[in-house]
């Protein structure tokens, strides 16, 4: 046997890995820019939020509406707050799943 045909599994073996590293890294960039474009809507959407609270607050014609329009602001802001930690929380594991996904599919692992 000569010895490029020894080292013919080897050369596939590190081919394999290679592709797997690249294939786990498109998914990871895929998981971030998914997320990515999910937290610049949520910014546009903070903006709004503020825009119209804003607008809210200046159209008050008394303090027990200006109140009013506090307190709702208040409990939307705390709704989109957990919001964003479902979100976080959901992103994090995307990209995790992403990431453990190629190591059990075999390409830290394989040796054969």
């Amino acid at each position: 046997m000569s010895k490029q045909e020894a080292s013919a599994p080897f050369g596939k073996l590190g081919k394999e890995q290679t592709d797997a590293m690249v294939n786990m890294q498109k998914e990871v960039l895929a998981a971030y820019e998914e997320a990515n474009r999910a937290w610049l809507a949520r910014m546009n959407s903070e903006m709004e939020f503020w825009s119209n609270l804003t607008a809210k607050l200046t159209a008050t014609r008394s303090l027990p509406e200006a109140l009013e329009a506090c307190q709702k602001g208040a409990a939307q802001r705390m709704q989109m707050a957990a919001e964003d930690g479902r979100r976080l929380t959901e992103d994090y594991q995307k990209i995790m799943q992403k990431v453990s996904g190629s190591f059990s599919n075999g390409w830290s692992t394989k040796s054969t």
